[in-house]
């Protein structure tokens, strides 16, 4: 499949670079042009392995996702979803997630993932935004309960589907789709899709503010042929974990575009808490070859006895999502001997900057540029960065916008307009470049710590931090200074077998003083059980600092 869109093999960094280019095809939908064309010719080549943690397991070839894919179609289009309809999808990690998603794909209406952890009130929020018409949810009572309370204040909803069993006023997935037709034409004329239209809205996570709607095309999954081949490095006939639950634009970025059309199966372990020695159980049972997951889920399997399990099948891991502390690249290369190869890119995009399989990796970087996307670093001026130089990272779109890249936020022009002006789109994230090309994350332009003239970014802080035994997890934040401006201040969840107290602050106050410059080192420290983290698990470091009086 890679083939139809990918013409050439690459033999370094440079020749992906200048020579990597994706073939559109015109009116791509993803759900016809690469799912049933495998169903087709690959009908039997696995698509999905699913297991949860009561040890079930169901495994789809494509062509049974054509034919649920279909049924599902003749569903919803019987339900009254036609061309353009948002339809919001809170499936946690039931394999029904992939049926609806390109169900919806091949009726060109508009697909919104969400996460079961929404209250009645984020609901009303995403129903008034996007004017969602369908929500499909899994039978779950907490969840069941904050869609049928947002009812009376979203006047567009007119359909709940629930998934796993019925109740009175939803249409019951289960039986609607066995009986539905398992035959459907793909739609001509004004009903067909184009690439410009909208297919994917992703509600941002909100670290700062209401969630953003991200727009996105269908040309998109498109773009992570570059996410998956060339930087998660899936493998022909490999299966690929990443750990990332349907409601997140990560679940995108590793559960189905570009591994499939990379010839990888996916696999999706559907589980309600993480547990570190049952994720690594499954990775040796299904012997997963790629591996995709946060730092803080690498910070959880370094502290198990990773020689008690057989990972020889695992051949590539990559990290995402929030930045790598060295310290954990270091120890995870040392247990398995695979070096974590770290990527960079946002709800926005797909993977920007990355270590590709060409480069060698350097811990803690977020690695070079993806082809197609001319990034820089740039001064609060607007002039592009030196050697060393902090700034924030950019991405110029005079010539084209590259693909993958989304089209804007969703009825929302001013606020595109706030980061996408003039060519250029500011990601809003610092960063820093050394002298052979790589990029280093500092952290949020809203991050960035100025004391005493010196700019501290929090990540370097942070990374010195949990070099330290004692520290779990911790973020590093400023509380305002009458003398100096501001002062750092980490606030430290503590690993198992430490207690806090005044001499294990100054222990790791000084701590940093020796690891890293000892300007930088937290003047306050704040030991607590828990992080107040996003419903998607990112630090709200502005908690933090709203909370110390920013």
């Amino acid at each position: 499949m890679l083939k139809n869109f990918v013409d050439r093999e690459f033999d370094s960094y440079q020749d992906f670079l200048e020579n990597f280019h994706i073939k559109v095809p015109e009116n791509f939908n993803f759900a016809y042009d690469v799912v049933d064309q495998l169903a087709q010719t690959k009908p039997d080549s696995t698509a999905i392995v699913w297991y949860n943690d009561n040890g079930e397991t169901k495994v789809f070839n494509f062509k049974d996702l054509k034919y649920y894919s279909d049924k599902a179609a003749n569903f919803f289009k019987e339900a009254g979803i036609k061309k353009g309809d948002p339809v919001m999808l809170i499936l946690k990690r039931r394999y029904e997630f992939w049926f609806c998603l390109l169900a919806l794909h091949k009726l060109g209406a508009i697909s919104i993932p969400a996460t079961h952890l929404l209250t009645t009130n984020d609901i009303v929020y995403r129903n008034r935004a996007a004017d969602i018409k369908m929500i499909i949810s899994v039978n779950e009572e907490e969840v069941i309960q904050h869609i049928e309370d947002s009812e009376k204040e979203s006047p567009s909803l007119k359909k709940k589907v629930l998934v796993g069993g019925s109740r009175t006023g939803w249409l019951d997935f289960d039986s609607e789709i066995e009986k539905a037709s398992a035959s459907f034409h793909r739609p001509i004329d004004e009903e067909a899709t184009s690439n410009e239209d909208i297919s994917l809205l992703y509600f941002t996570s909100g670290t700062t503010g209401q969630p953003k709607m991200v727009q996105h095309n269908f040309t998109y999954p498109l773009g992570h042929i570059i996410t998956a081949k060339y930087w998660q490095n899936v493998i022909d006939g490999g299966l690929h974990l990443t750990v990332a639950d349907t409601g997140w634009a990560k679940a995108m970025w590793g559960k189905i575009y570009g591994q499939w059309i990379g010839g990888s199966a996916v696999f999706v372990y559907d589980f309600d808490k993480f547990n570190p020695q049952r994720m690594l159980e499954t990775i040796e049972k299904f012997k997963i070859s790629s591996f995709c997951a946060p730092p803080t889920i690498y910070r959880f399997l370094i502290n198990e006895d990773i020689s008690q399990y057989n990972l020889e099948s695992l051949e590539y891991c990559v990290v995402a999502g929030e930045p790598l502390n060295p310290e954990v690249y270091n120890q995870f290369l040392q247990m398995t001997g695979i070096k974590l190869m770290e990527g960079y890119g946002q709800t926005e995009l797909v993977v920007v900057l990355a270590n590709f399989p060409w480069m060698k990796a350097k811990p803690g970087s977020m690695g070079k540029p993806a082809p197609g996307y001319d990034i820089d670093i740039i001064d609060e001026e607007g002039n592009s960065c030196d050697i060393g130089e902090e700034g924030q990272i950019i991405i110029r779109t005079h010539k084209d916008k590259p693909l993958g890249m989304f089209d804007g936020y969703y009825r929302d022009p001013e606020m595109t307009k706030n980061v996408w002006r003039d060519g250029i789109y500011y990601t809003g994230d610092m960063a820093w470049r050394d002298e052979d090309g790589y990029y280093w994350f500092v952290g949020r332009a809203d991050d960035v710590i100025k004391s005493s003239g010196y700019r501290i970014g929090p990540f370097e802080v942070e990374s010195a931090l949990i070099e330290h035994p004692a520290v779990l997890e911790c973020a590093i934040t400023a509380v305002p200074d009458p003398i100096r401006g501001q002062v750092v201040k980490a606030t430290v969840v503590l690993a198992k077998g430490y207690k806090a107290s005044e001499e294990l602050k100054v222990e790791l106050q000084d701590h940093v003083k020796r690891v890293t410059a000892p300007y930088k080192y937290p003047r306050i420290v704040d030991f607590v059980d828990e992080l107040p983290k996003t419903i998607s698990g990112k630090i709200r470091r502005v908690e933090i600092r709203d909370k110390d009086g920013k």
